[in-house]
């Protein structure tokens, strides 16, 4: 079976690398190409692939293009991991919204608006041309903001389910801190990309979020970065990015003081591509584990291989509401867990979100919406009311104001500013 794999030369790869290599079973790669425009990431790192599959005896054929059309060829599925205008236009995204006040963030609030103006048209060529050349390839995004990208793809028709780490990042937390083996960990996780809750948590059928809140929820606490007591008033596990809205004010004064993430993880890749250039390195790094992207490999894995075996496993992903969560559209774009076979991802029945839930998910869907049009047919106006309808802006003087900021600073990735 053939991957491909676009933004290969990624710091990230070999995280997926390495997990393709240890999961053969479950996915059994026997060529794996990885599509990148910039060559001088994409060699140290198709290189380090190679090292890594051999150092596993892994047998799979790598090797490394800027080609889309000759790695699309045969491909089972193409995973999607670019990142439109790198860690200097995630620098700032990540800043310029904090001259308003507002939270600046790659994924959310006008930071996540700028990266998906960027990100969406982008993504769309490529699928449409890997449509054109291999029309039965599967699309998996892993590409930011997961939500949009993915509402973007399905839009327009494309074989594309979205993917993030958030679940499996909490499925494995829990399994260590309960002490049991991760298969038999479900979650009940339901909202959107990045705005989610876990409102069950069942080992062996077991309910044990009380327990895990009663016993570990300082260590959970801690890692959100939110106060236990909150944790405990809700009765659910939120997903990090819930402190953007939770605790907005607070985070704005912390950003302000500090450098940005980007330019922390600029200096990280900039470390990683020098170990990847090592000839004598064959595993993935442990610095890797700071990057980000934790357990992305097996989520990865997991999910192209139930698309591609049609064995019905239930996955967390992001694809079409359809009716799961009823107070939205159906062709909302929705992160659930789902059954997973050869004709894309089936949600779940979800129980009725809880009011204080359901409103906040009502109002980033309606943004999301919002952003989408605005990535699809431009013009400040679209800009503008995207804004105006995220929680996180809300305001006439601070959407009018991030909107000619946003326009300001991405002049060069969009084509109708």
């Amino acid at each position: 079976m053939k991957l491909a794999v676009v933004g290969g030369g990624s710091t990230y790869t070999p995280e997926l690398v390495d997990g393709i290599a240890r999961l053969r079973d479950a996915l059994p790669v026997t060529e794996l190409v990885l599509v990148d425009p910039d060559a001088d990431r994409l060699e140290p790192v198709g290189a380090l692939a190679r090292r890594i599959l051999a150092r596993q005896d892994h047998p799979a054929r790598v090797w490394w293009t800027a080609d889309l059309d000759a790695a699309a060829d045969g491909a089972g599925a193409v995973l999607l991991q670019l990142r439109v205008g790198g860690q200097a236009a995630r620098h700032q995204d990540e800043t310029w919204p904090l001259e308003c006040g507002c939270v600046g963030q790659e994924t959310t609030g006008a930071g996540g608006l700028a990266k998906a103006l960027r990100t969406v048209p982008v993504v769309l060529d490529i699928a449409e041309r890997v449509r054109r050349r291999n029309p039965t390839a599967w699309i998996v995004d892993f590409t930011n903001p997961v939500g949009i990208v993915t509402r973007a793809l399905l839009t327009a028709g494309h074989r594309a389910v979205g993917l993030c780490n958030v679940a499996i990042g909490f499925q494995r937390k829990f399994a260590a801190l309960l002490g049991v083996d991760p298969r038999e960990v479900a979650l009940e996780h339901v909202g959107l990309n990045h705005l989610t809750w876990e409102r069950s948590v069942r080992v062996g059928g077991r309910e044990v979020l009380p327990r895990l809140l009663a016993e570990h929820g300082e260590a959970i606490a801690a890692d959100l970065r939110m106060p236990r007591e909150l944790l405990h008033r809700l009765g659910v596990v939120p997903s990090y990015y819930l402190r953007y809205f939770y605790q907005h004010d607070a985070v704005v004064r912390e950003l302000r003081t500090k450098p940005s993430r980007a330019a922390e993880v600029a200096r990280m890749e900039r470390e990683l591509l020098a170990m990847y250039r090592d000839p004598a390195l064959d595993e993935k790094p442990e610095l890797l584990a700071k990057r980000g992207g934790a357990f992305y490999s097996e989520a990865a894995v997991a999910l192209t291989a139930s698309l591609l075996s049609g064995t019905g496993d239930v996955q967390v992903v992001n694809t079409l509401n359809n009716g799961t969560l009823p107070f939205l559209p159906d062709d909302a774009v929705v992160e659930v867990p789902a059954a997973v076979d050869g004709r894309g991802a089936h949600p779940l029945p979800v129980r009725p979100l809880e009011p204080l839930f359901a409103g906040l998910v009502a109002g980033v869907t309606a943004y999301e919406h919002l952003a989408l049009e605005a990535a699809l047919e431009g013009g400040r106006d679209r800009v503008f009311r995207a804004l105006l309808a995220h929680p996180l802006v809300g305001q006439t003087e601070h959407a009018d104001r991030l909107t000619d900021a946003l326009l300001a600073h991405n002049r060069e990735h969009l084509a109708w500013a």
